[in-house]
């Protein structure tokens, strides 16, 4: 049985992550594409520094979700959640960031980037994030009601 404060702290950091994730991918990255007076350019400029800044938070709440881990001795439920975010995170980080940095380069450099789907695919990321985050924390609650 895992410490309840190991409990705590994971539920509570994936709370945190979940609350990233939505405030930043969703809502600000939304309500900044609604802005009439914003243009696309400074829009994705902004998007850039937002999201480079969202996934250094990530990051930083990842280390802490493992320490917490480590200090549970591992629940499976949420040692696997947490496995399925740390491979989503790295494929975010190293395939589909960078393809949306240079997409978004082009544009504020006056191009037109040919269609891609990528914008689908990091949407797709973000929920799969958000739903693997959902179980960590219900099966980190879960444990911290049974001590």
């Amino acid at each position: 049985m895992q410490p309840a404060y190991a409990s705590s702290a994971i539920a509570a950091l994936a709370c945190l992550w979940i609350g990233l994730i939505l405030g930043v991918s969703f809502l600000a990255t939304l309500a900044k594409f609604k802005a009439p007076t914003l243009t696309r350019p400074v829009a994705l400029d902004v998007g850039r520094h937002t999201f480079l800044w969202l996934a250094r938070a990530e990051w930083a709440v990842a280390v802490c979700i493992a320490l917490a881990l480590l200090a549970s001795g591992f629940p499976p439920l949420a040692t696997a959640a947490f496995a399925g975010l740390a491979v989503i995170s790295a494929a975010a980080a190293f395939w589909i960031a960078p393809q949306l940095y240079a997409r978004a380069d082009a544009i504020i450099a006056g191009h037109t980037p040919a269609p891609s789907s990528i914008h689908g695919a990091a949407v797709l990321v973000e929920v799969l994030k958000l739903a693997l985050l959902l179980v960590m924390a219900v099966a980190s609650f879960r444990a911290l009601i049974a001590t």
